[in-house]
């Protein structure tokens, strides 16, 4: 059986829920253009108005790490001691941090 690919390029689709929200990543779907992808993002994941705004972003153009890359991509640098929050001494008035 052949398979004719006519569904376009792929496009992440992330939703704001409520203004003033982030948007967060809620799918993806086919589409020839942006504004096909807007439609289709909006008929797919907003139909039940769950959301008040949508990003459709082309797939290809998302860079992403790999797997692989957990160890020595997010370790954070030790040279750097301000980044840790054992840096600074926190006043006796403050109980949770």
């Amino acid at each position: 059986m052949a398979t004719n690919n006519n569904q376009g390029p792929l496009w992440e689709v992330f939703m704001q829920t409520k203004p003033g929200q982030p948007h967060k990543h809620c799918g993806s779907v086919h589409a020839h253009d942006k504004e096909m992808a807007l439609q289709n993002a909006r008929d797919v994941y907003s139909r039940r108005n769950e959301g008040t705004n949508l990003w459709v972003v082309p797939a290809n153009c998302i860079v992403a790490s790999s797997p692989e890359d957990i160890g020595s991509f997010f370790e954070p640098s030790n040279d750097k001691v301000y980044r840790h929050p054992t840096f600074y001494v926190l006043p006796s008035g403050i109980t949770h941090m």
